[in-house]
């Protein structure tokens, strides 16, 4: 399921899902360096996302503003 939210973070995904596979590693900490990466790279993408967003919303704001100016612009 997350592989196909995050595809540029799979390779991490099922790096972590194999290393959980086995209890040893899962239980006691041999996974923490992928886990890790793993966070990294989500973080990134949601970074990213959030930057997207931010310039998709100034572009919406100025859409929005120009629409108002032509609709108020009879009302003087």
């Amino acid at each position: 399921m997350y592989r196909l939210q995050f595809p540029g973070c799979k390779e991490f995904i099922d790096a972590l899902e194999q290393c959980h596979s086995s209890f040893w590693s899962k239980y006691f900490g041999g996974c923490n360096s992928i886990k890790h990466d793993l966070n990294m790279c989500l973080r990134k993408e949601r970074v990213d996302r959030a930057v997207r967003n931010r310039e998709d919303a100034k572009v919406r704001a100025e859409r929005r503003q120009k629409a108002l100016e032509v609709l108020h612009q009879d009302d003087q």
